[in-house]
């Protein structure tokens, strides 16, 4: 029974992962991102780019509250007994999301919209899915760095999800927002397109799948005391 519900908890997750990556390369093909882009900036820039709300409050303050949050966890984490090794555990998850997309944007041959000649640049516009077809410009734009500020604490649904779902739910919801209100603010200012933010979104969910996926084969949670995960 343990056992059939652990591969069908995996199956979900692997048909939730390609579910959202399907519908990522769909809008990848679709060409939406410049129309996007379009609605905030044009030959003249972005407007938006360095705006109180989206530079001061969207980018570095999100950045201070999230930084604030991670700070917390870890302390809960080292505090924790019983379950600090559980704890620990999806707080590496989270270490791996904020360390997986910065990794992947710096190697990136993609630029920043802001740098396209279509929006007041010099850089022409080279989709990003083009394998090895780099636009000649400044790159390390891809996927969305700002975004992680909240999709890195998606992982932590996967640690609530069994035990206490209905937080695992608000973390769901919290995290997705959170995310797409940063990776928002990022397109607003030309830095990112919408399917930067959609990737790093994918990313951070397929790690905490995985995760989930080893936590489950490793019996991990079997070892933690309930009201403890």
């Amino acid at each position: 029974m343990i056992v059939g519900t652990v591969a069908a908890r995996a199956g979900r997750d692997a048909i939730a992962c390609l579910a959202v990556l399907m519908a990522v390369l769909a809008w990848d093909l679709s060409g939406a991102d410049r129309l996007v882009a379009g609605l905030y900036g044009g030959p003249g820039g972005f407007p938006l780019r360095e705006a109180w709300f989206t530079r001061a409050v969207m980018h570095d303050g999100a950045r201070w509250l999230a930084g604030l949050l991670f700070c917390v966890l870890a302390v809960d984490a080292c505090l924790a007994r019983p379950g600090r090794a559980w704890r620990l555990y999806w707080l590496g998850a989270v270490v791996a999301c904020l360390l997986l997309v910065p990794w992947l944007k710096r190697h990136s041959g993609t630029s920043c919209p802001y740098d396209l000649a279509l929006f007041g640049g010099s850089v022409p516009y080279v989709p990003h899915w083009m394998p090895g077809a780099g636009d000649g410009g400044p790159a390390r734009c891809f996927p969305s760095g700002h975004a992680i500020t909240g999709f890195a604490f998606l992982p932590l649904h996967f640690q609530w999800r069994i035990r206490r779902p209905a937080l695992a739910a608000k973390v769901l919801a919290v995290a997705l927002a959170a995310g797409l209100a940063c990776g928002w603010a990022q397109v607003a200012r030309g830095a990112h397109f919408p399917s930067h933010v959609f990737w790093s979104g994918w990313i951070c969910w397929t790690l905490g799948c995985t995760m989930a996926a080893m936590a489950d084969r490793l019996h991990l949670q079997d070892r933690t005391p309930p009201g403890d995960c």
